[in-house]
């Protein structure tokens, strides 16, 4: 069942004033007082280690080359972050959970060591940029009985939290629940950029947060220092942790084909093809003026949540650069590798025939879409239909951007993939 939320008729564009509950707002101004200073101060490395190795009984982090990225995470959110006291105890609860779950899954994998000798078959990975339907194309998929997606409730807790299944679906179910019930009390207005459902399917980039490696700290904080860092440093073993998560995943709740879905996986498709040989690499795409300005709006309203201090402008030049970025190495990775490997999807083609663009998609995977995953699919569209939380709005005036200049910027992308204007 759905957690009861307050419905937004559209999202507001004042991003550097958001709305608070009443409540929210008192514990900033307690927490500002420094009362209690031990939630609400900075982040202590050491300390949340300690923390995580109490509330499991655990002490084995497996290779602690984790170590440096939390640790320049850690400085770079200390710093530069400009969190509200209850942003500080998100993150720092944020990051405990992750370093709990760290120490489960060595624990798990030495009980189940045939766990890490799965194979893992034929895959779907997305990897279209931000705001191109990327989360639709995956929550159809996953609609099939024979793939297997990431639930957000597992992303949270990889591994199983008792031995009873019915006990362990029960308990890491319910903290997926809170989980979400807590954002939609924070930040109602996220669910109509972003739907976050702790039953839904999720983005496997929350794997790798494990890793204190991904994209998705710098979505929802202002962590300048990290994301340079993090653009320099070799993600494969990142991504071989994620590798392994996959097997661990398989062996609590079995399932044939993964379906794997995130933008973040287009800045290191190099990674992606040679560490998940398995998989079939989908690229969808969207007039990029559109897009990105949507996705612009996303990480303001993620920050919101975080934060008092959303400088629209920085959120801008970061992630317009980055972006960039992201769109150069993308086709630079494609260019070195087998075409075979990637199917192209437009976003106005799925509009206009999900089915037909789903056949291509398991085609070119060498998958079978049998009428079972069709009619999962046409169900799960008529659930899951646009605006059911209200509706998104971005202008990329509020920016501080020009039309004409970003065209320019984004005309390489646009032309290698022949994109349309919206």
């Amino acid at each position: 069942m759905r957690p009861p939320r307050t419905k937004v008729r559209a999202t507001s564009i004042d991003y550097e004033n958001p709305r608070r509950p009443a409540l929210v707002r008192l514990m900033n101004r307690l927490g500002q007082a420094g009362v209690p200073r031990q939630a609400f101060g900075s982040l202590d490395v050491e300390q949340m280690l300690h923390r995580a190795r109490e509330k499991t009984g655990l002490s084995d982090f497996g290779d602690e080359w984790f170590l440096r990225p939390l640790g320049v995470l850690v400085d770079s959110i200390n710093t530069e972050a400009e969190l509200t006291p209850i942003g500080k105890l998100i993150q720092r609860t944020r990051i405990e959970g992750n370093l709990a779950a760290r120490l489960r899954v060595e624990a798990h994998a030495k009980q189940n060591p045939e766990l890490e000798q799965v194979e893992l078959d034929r895959m779907i990975l997305i990897a279209g940029l931000q705001r191109t339907g990327t989360t639709t194309l995956h929550r159809l998929i996953a609609a099939d009985p024979c793939m297997r997606a990431l639930m957000a409730w597992e992303a949270m807790n990889p591994v199983p939290l008792a031995r009873d299944p019915g006990v362990d679906l029960k308990k890491r179910m319910r903290a997926s629940r809170v989980s979400e019930q807590a954002l939609a009390y924070l930040a109602p207005e996220f669910f109509a950029v972003h739907p976050v459902e702790h039953d839904a399917p999720e983005e496997d980039v929350l794997l790798l947060d494990y890793c204190f490696m991904s994209q998705s700290w710098e979505v929802l904080m202002n962590v300048p220092s990290y994301a340079s860092w993090l653009e320099a440093q070799d993600h494969a073993p990142a991504y071989e942790y994620l590798r392994r998560l996959l097997k661990l995943l398989l062996g609590a709740r079995p399932g044939r084909h993964w379906v794997l879905k995130s933008p973040h996986h287009a800045e290191y498709i190099d990674l992606v093809l040679t560490v998940l040989p398995e998989a079939t690499i989908v690229l969808t795409h969207r007039d990029p003026l559109v897009s990105a300005v949507s996705f612009l709006s996303m990480v303001a309203h993620g920050r919101a949540v975080s934060s008092d201090r959303v400088d629209v402008r920085r959120v801008a030049d970061q992630w317009v650069r980055k972006t960039e970025r992201l769109m150069r190495r993308l086709i630079e990775a494609r260019q070195q590798a087998s075409p075979d490997r990637f199917v192209d999807v437009s976003y106005y083609e799925f509009l206009k025939n999900p089915v037909g663009e789903l056949r291509r998609v398991y085609e070119c995977s060498g998958i079978e879409l049998d009428q079972q995953a069709v009619e999962a699919a046409r169900a799960k569209s008529r659930k899951d239909t646009q605006h059911r939380y209200g509706r998104h709005c971005y202008d990329l005036k509020v920016f501080g951007l020009d039309r004409q200049a970003l065209d320019e910027r984004f005309g390489f992308y646009r032309e290698a993939y022949g994109i349309p204007y919206e």
